[in-house]
């Protein structure tokens, strides 16, 4: 019995080691995996969506590329919801009942979609909403995983960042193949009613959270909280008037908000290429493993080269690769006799592997610019702005399309969309001189606010936020 007890005290710390990186596997952990693994699967209404903008609502790809630069609008408000979170309790809660909203207002998103949205606004609304649902349960979740690491020991550091990524990888990974797979044999209401019952799964894992209730005694007078977010906007402006913070935020917003060719190129994919739902939902595939190879390449041999560097190679490579596109384009890679599908299979892979190296450096210098005192607001402010980048781009494209009467069905000039695009995305290396040099980039952190007196903390890319993996998909990564 002794011998039993030992060998299954054997298996649970190796899984505890091994699986969860040494974090005690207790319900509130896998809930918050949960989380984590919903926001990656569903990705698996990705695919129907476009179709269904497509197909079913007709809309051109000007208007799907101004409807997505809409969609995202909720993630640029996200320190919002952190306010309102921690200043205005639901029944005395904090963090659970706004799991719950969330996982419903998912739901009822996606059943929408399925059922009454006929409409490009009611699209809008509706797919809006269900990002709004994403970002509330990110704020939330984000919050739990930073109270939680604030105990891991030096050994277990960003241990826990790593498990929520993987976690959402996961799912992620689970669902690009098969986002396809169901468009081959089911509607997008289908895929639609099918996606609905994952945010649910946020709703009753939000349950297993453990919180305690906020005390009628310790919760704050609306004055004092008025103070309290008073004084958190005061330090914020102070921070931000640093030439050190808003020259490499303006950096990363512009690098952000260069147009691309998204939307056109899917239009291109099915209606010039009859690429169909099954190959696209392996394009997604291929894309997302090469993704994870990206992040593996930059951990494991670059993350220690100055950002001025990086970017540089990053931006220059991935604009001289993403050129490739134009073979593709023009059908010169049917002259050379690559396939269609072999051609754009490869050129995905590649982008994305370099998409992903130039996109990690954003991170870690989006995590590198936050003083101690308000690094979580400071960081979910910074992702604004690079999401409002995202959102510009969108505009930009929806302009550009417009500009050379690209539509689903004319593709005359989309090859100098995409010379405009790749062009376009040098444009950063003019201002490579607002980053931190390679002396700055050293020093930990770059700044403290006058009013904060924290002792400093030794920063490690492996321990950056882990909220950003999950912002929607950054141009360098399509």
């Amino acid at each position: 019995m002794l011998v039993h007890s030992s060998g299954l005290s054997k298996v649970k710390d190796s899984v505890t080691e091994k699986i969860f990186l040494g974090n005690e596997p207790n319900a509130e952990l896998i809930a918050i995996l949960t989380v984590y693994f919903v926001q990656g699967i569903l990705g698996l209404a990705r695919l129907a969506i476009s179709f269904f903008l497509k197909d079913e609502l007709m809309l051109t790809p000007v208007q799907v590329s101004a409807l997505l630069g809409i969609v995202f609008l909720p993630w640029m408000v996200k320190p919002l919801f952190g306010f309102i979170s921690d200043g205005f309790p639901i029944f005395g809660y904090r963090r659970r009942p706004y799991l719950v909203l969330s996982g419903i207002l998912g739901a009822a998103s996606w059943v929408s979609l399925a059922t009454i949205v006929h409409t490009s606004w009611a699209a809008t609304v509706a797919i809006a909403l269900s990002s709004l649902s994403v970002a509330l349960s990110d704020v939330i979740v984000d919050s739990l995983v930073v109270e939680r690491a604030r105990t891991e020991s030096q050994a277990q550091a960003g241990s826990l960042q790593s498990l929520c990524w993987g976690a959402s990888a996961i799912g992620a990974l689970i669902t690009a193949y098969f986002s396809g797979v169901l468009l081959e044999h089911f509607t997008t209401h289908t895929v639609f009613w099918i996606t609905a019952l994952f945010p649910l799964i946020v709703s009753v894992v939000a349950w297993l959270i453990a919180e305690s209730p906020v005390s009628k005694d310790a919760q704050e007078s609306n004055h004092l909280k008025f103070i309290k977010i008073k004084h958190q906007v005061g330090q914020l402006r102070e921070v931000f008037t640093q030439r050190a913070i808003w020259l490499p935020t303006a950096f990363i917003f512009i690098w952000q908000a260069t147009p691309s060719a998204e939307s056109a190129f899917f239009y291109f994919s099915t209606n010039e290429l009859h690429f169909q739902p099954e190959f696209l939902g392996r394009v997604q595939l291929v894309t997302s493993f090469a993704s994870l190879a990206g992040v593996w390449i930059f951990q494991r041999f670059l993350k220690s080269i100055p950002f001025r560097v990086i970017f540089r190679w990053s931006i220059i490579l991935s604009a001289t690769l993403g050129m490739t596109t134009l073979l593709l384009v023009t059908h010169a890679n049917r002259s050379l006799g690559i396939d269609d599908h072999w051609f754009s299979l490869s050129d995905s892979l590649i982008l994305s592997v370099m998409g992903k190296i130039a996109f990690m450096p954003v991170m870690v210098l989006a995590a590198r610019l936050c003083p101690s005192g308000v690094e979580a607001t400071l960081f979910a402010l910074i992702m604004s702005v690079f999401n409002l980048g995202g959102t510009v781009s969108r505009g930009f494209e929806a302009l550009i399309m417009h500009w050379l009467g690209i539509t689903a069905t004319n593709f005359d000039l989309l090859w100098l969309l995409v010379v405009i695009a790749n062009v376009s995305t040098l444009l950063p290396l003019l201002f490579l001189h607002w980053l931190p040099n390679a002396e700055e980039q050293t020093q930990t952190p770059i700044l403290q606010p006058a009013s904060a007196n924290n002792r400093e903390q030794p920063f490690s890319p492996d321990l950056m936020p882990e909220l950003i993996l999950r912002e929607p998909e950054s141009k360098a990564v399509e």
